[in-house]
C-alpha cells in the first residue's frame, strides 16, 4: 500500500521519539517536495530534521499535478496540498495528515486519512509503546500538539486505558 504523509506526523512523531513506529507499520512513506524541504531544509536544527533525513524508508517524491496544488493551496499550506495532491496521484491507500481543513479536504478527495494519535492507537494494540496515555501526554506537553479533551478520551477507551 503507497502511504504518503505531510510534515506533522513526521514532526510530531519525531519529538516524542516515536517516528519508528511507521516504518514499523507501513515499512515505507512517501512524502512530497514541499514536506521534504519543510522538515528537513527549512526545519534545520529542529526536530525530526536528522530524523527525517536519515530515515532510507522516507521516499521523496516530485508532485505532477501543479494545477491542483495550486488550488489546494488556497485553503492549506505547501505540504498539505502536496500530500493530497500526491496521494491522488499515486493511488495512495493512505495519506498522514493531522490538521482538521486538510483532513476534511483528504476526505472530500475519497482519501483514507490516518493521524499522529491513530498510529500511537495502532501501536498500543500492537504493544509497540507501554501505556498510550504516557504518549499522549507527551505529544500535548512536549509537541504541543493539540487535540480535545474528547479525542484524548476516546483514544484510551479505544485501547482499554479507561471505560
Amino acid at each position: 500500500m503507497v502511504v504518503i504523509s505531510n510534515s506533522s506526523p513526521l514532526i510530531n512523531l519525531s519529538i516524542i521519539g516515536r517516528l519508528n513506529l511507521l516504518e514499523r507499520k507501513f515499512s515505507e512513506i512517501i512524502i512530497p517536495e514541499a514536506v521534504w524541504r519543510e522538515v528537513v531544509v527549512d526545519g534545520v536544527g529542529k526536530p525530526g530534521t536528522k530524523e527525517v533525513e536519515q530515515a532510507g524508508w522516507i521516499k521523496v517524491h516530485d508532485v505532477k499535478d501543479r494545477k491542483l496544488v495550486i488550488s489546494l493551496k488556497q485553503y492549506l499550506d505547501d505540504g498539505e496540498s502536496e500530500a493530497i495532491a500526491l496521494a491522488l496521484e499515486m493511488g495512495a491507500g493512505l495519506v498522514l495528515l493531522d490538521e482538521r481543513d486538510a483532513r476534511d479536504t483528504a476526505d472530500a478527495f475519497g482519501l483514507n486519512v490516518l493521524g499522529v494519535i491513530g498510529i500511537l492507537v495502532w501501536a498500543s494494540k500492537n504493544q509497540l509503546i507501554p501505556a498510550l496515555k504516557d504518549e499522549l501526554n507527551l505529544l500535548q506537553e512536549v509537541a504541543r500538539f493539540r487535540f480535545s479533551g474528547e479525542l484524548y478520551r476516546r483514544a484510551l477507551v479505544e485501547v482499554g486505558e479507561i471505560k
